[in-house]
């Protein structure tokens, strides 16, 4: 048997793991300092949750993972959060509103291996539900700067509103029932250009000319300004009045279920050219999913954790550590019991730490210590006993020291602060 993870798949060894987990710390952090509590939903979904009309739209169910259970159920692999949220919602109609949640979980997609994609991947999601405020669009916009900001990544927010491309499309004699497929086409406007756009709007069944007249109508920004959808946008960029916010007219989103503000978040000079973040309003889902029986406007915003972790992996002044110990306890054969009583009172004192349980030798402690990268090192001897103090050797710099636990767990804080 040849050991092998399913194509797009991957696992996370400690180096890595240990920055994920960081990043996702901040993102919690960032939620809940914007009075987003969590939610948890289930990573599988009940196919025609999924494939609604009015949840992720034809594209996205091409990329979806289908299968069914052994009561021969249609089922399928989450796509992205939001549809479970609106689920969520839609099954609980009492909740008091707005609510805003956030949830940072897998999800999957069958799509195109690129860097900063796979198969299976995490999405941290911060929504709002129940408000149709442009403040709310301008507050999910703000959460992304304030946490690229604080993971030291300069970005800049590409900003557009779905009925400004509506009335294009509309102005451009596109076929409504085509109208879609134009916007999708004119999302990949910066990645294949306008001959590019013009032919696959054309292969979709849209005449050269409306085509053209839609991706004229795209590049021309005063016009624009005349739009409904500009005057919903407006109040958001006003809201925001940050030059890392851009007006970009061709931005459509891949997702149909949006109505209004969307955007998406870039990084400035990396390698990694997809979308660190990405959302936008959604005004429809939920209510349709109660059946029509109420509008229920919300807004959210999704942040790619793999990409983020792709442009942070590009500084070179970012180290990856291979183990969360800050403290390894190497004690001698016969002190093992008086060891393992130091590790206790580091670990009560907060300090993470680890110990040697083989004792073969202090040599042979060390070298494994400096393996891992492990900050510090306790040595338990009888002469370090005798006097109820340890040696505290910083793997740094070599340097030793004879002290009390209280005072290595003093050093090590202050080291490591």
């Amino acid at each position: 048997m040849e050991l092998q993870l399913p194509r797009g798949m991957r696992d996370f060894p400690p180096e890595e793991k240990i920055l994920r987990d960081k990043v996702i710390a901040t993102l919690k952090e960032l939620f809940e300092l914007y009075g987003f509590s969590p939610l948890e939903t289930p990573v599988v979904e009940r196919w025609e949750i999924l494939s609604a009309k009015y949840s992720g739209g034809e594209e996205i169910l091409k990329e979806t993972f289908k299968l069914k259970d052994q009561g021969g159920r249609d089922l399928g692999l989450r796509y992205d959060l939001t549809v479970p949220l609106a689920r969520f919602v839609g099954m609980n109609p009492t909740i008091k509103r707005p609510f805003k949640r956030y949830q940072i979980g897998t999800v999957y997609r069958d799509g195109p291996i690129k860097k900063g994609r796979t198969r299976e991947f995490y999405q941290c999601d911060a929504d709002i539900v129940g408000s149709s405020s442009p403040l709310a669009d301008a507050e999910c916009v703000q959460l992304a700067l304030d946490v690229f900001e604080r993971l030291g990544i300069d970005v800049i927010v590409k900003i557009n509103n779905r009925k400004i491309l509506s009335e294009m499309a509309c102005l451009a004699s596109v076929p409504q029932d085509l109208t879609d497929a134009a916007i999708l086409s004119l999302d990949k406007l910066e990645k294949i250009g306008p001959d590019e756009v013009i032919r696959e709007m054309v292969e979709r069944g849209i005449s050269r000319a409306s085509a053209e007249r839609f991706l004229s109508g795209a590049q021309d920004r005063e016009a624009l300004k005349n739009s409904e959808g500009y005057r919903e946008l407006e109040p958001v960029l006003s809201y925001l009045q940050d030059t890392r916010v851009v007006w970009t007219p061709s931005l459509a989103r891949g997702l149909s279920y949006y109505t209004g503000t969307i955007y998406e978040v870039y990084a400035r000079d990396s390698s990694v050219t997809g979308s660190l973040a990405a959302g936008g309003r959604y005004d429809n889902m939920i209510g349709q999913f109660l059946e029509g029986a109420e509008k229920i406007p919300a807004v959210g915003i999704s942040f790619g954790l793999e990409p983020i972790l792709e442009v942070l992996k590009e500084r070179r002044d970012l180290p990856l550590r291979k183990t969360v110990t800050q403290v390894y306890v190497i004690p001698f054969k016969n002190l093992l019991s008086e060891g393992r009583r130091v590790c206790q009172q580091l670990r009560r004192a907060g300090i993470k730490t680890d110990m040697d349980f083989s004792a073969k030798g202090i040599s042979d402690g060390l070298k494994y210590a400096n393996a891992y990268d492990i900050p510090f090192v306790v040595i338990v001897g009888p002469d370090e006993v005798a006097q109820g103090k340890v040696k505290l050797r910083d793997m740094r710099s070599g340097e030793e020291r004879l002290l009390t636990i209280e005072e290595v767990v003093q050093h090590v804080r202050g080291r490591l602060a």
